[in-house]
């Protein structure tokens, strides 16, 4: 299994762990995360221009279920794999699903070269996908993972049965109260046990109160430095090309976009796209109800798969 090493030399762009004692100390809290999902059934590294890409396999032992169209899972800027966890149960149950750690954020890929600008990232993803040997997918991707699978949508399409989008960028320009809301957030890390349940519901923040979660995150912020721009949203003639079938889940508290205005103006310029906002959550609508995220996904994909 290929992992980062911090004595390479540093690239503007590319992402790096400070030190390779604060990386294993990263991946131990990124294993704990991982233990409160299902187990993932192998592991991979996946060869690409921009550096080697980390994958985790999910299954079921159900025959049908290994029959069906797989889910590919893109996670959220500064995290792994890992923050699947509440999903990769009941996901593996109905299908295949793999998991990718995106080049450029805390996880077991190693960078080589930048991915951020729009053409690269949908070429990155294409390459782990046909180096997956994956045809036909079920794409989902939150927050940074959202704008790379709506990218994936706009450019490389191909491989692509549906696009889910859980609370993502790429449909407005990240701004100030969002920031703010990451900083306060990791500020309220280091409170008082006995406060973080009120901070985290005031923040609609779950890292507060699992604990492996917070460690991850915590640990991650000290190992890893990020080095990319915050993407920018497409434009409306962009969203306007896009033909995937497209679901897009919101968080109605979401600080990262406006909820009511994207979730009239996504189906308005993507042919049959759905948009639904989900109540008593804000960024994390998969982790914060994941049980009845988990139940529109898969109603979803299944609908696109019926004849």
């Amino acid at each position: 299994m290929a992992v980062p090493t911090t004595r390479s030399r540093a690239q503007a762009d590319v992402g790096r762990y400070v030190s390779d004692a604060r990386r294993e100390r990263y991946f131990a809290a990124c294993d704990a995360v991982f233990a409160l999902g299902a187990d993932a059934c192998a592991e991979a590294d996946v060869a690409t221009s921009f550096g080697t890409t980390h994958v985790y396999r999910y299954g079921s032992q159900d025959p049908a279920a290994g029959s069906r169209t797989p889910v590919v899972l893109v996670h959220g800027a500064g995290s792994c794999s890992a923050m699947w966890y509440p999903n990769t149960p009941a996901l593996s149950a109905d299908r295949p699903v793999y998991a990718l750690d995106t080049p450029g954020d805390p996880g077991r890929s190693v960078q080589s070269a930048p991915i951020h600008q729009p053409e690269r990232a949908a070429q990155w993803l294409d390459e782990a996908l046909a180096g997956l040997g994956l045809d036909r997918v079920h794409l989902v991707g939150t927050s940074y993972g959202g704008w790379l699978a709506l990218n994936q949508a706009h450019r490389r399409p191909g491989r692509l049965a549906s696009v889910t989008l859980l609370d993502p960028g790429g449909l407005e320009k990240v701004g100030l109260r969002f920031f703010t809301w990451i900083f306060v957030s990791l500020f309220a890390t280091f409170a008082p046990k006995a406060l973080r349940p009120r901070l985290a519901s005031w923040l609609e923040q779950p890292v507060l109160v699992v604990p492996e979660l917070r460690t991850m995150v915590r640990k991650g912020v000290r190992a890893y430095r990020i080095r990319r721009p915050a993407p920018l949203p497409l434009s409306d003639e962009e969203l306007a090309t896009i033909r995937t079938p497209l679901y897009l889940v919101l968080g109605k508290r979401s600080l990262l976009v406006h909820p009511r205005r994207q979730e009239e103006r996504v189906p308005r310029l993507i042919p049959g796209a759905r948009a639904e906002i989900v109540a008593q959550t804000g960024h994390g609508p998969q982790i914060d109800h994941a049980e009845e995220v988990n139940r529109r996904m898969l109603r979803f994909m299944d609908s696109v798969e019926r004849p």
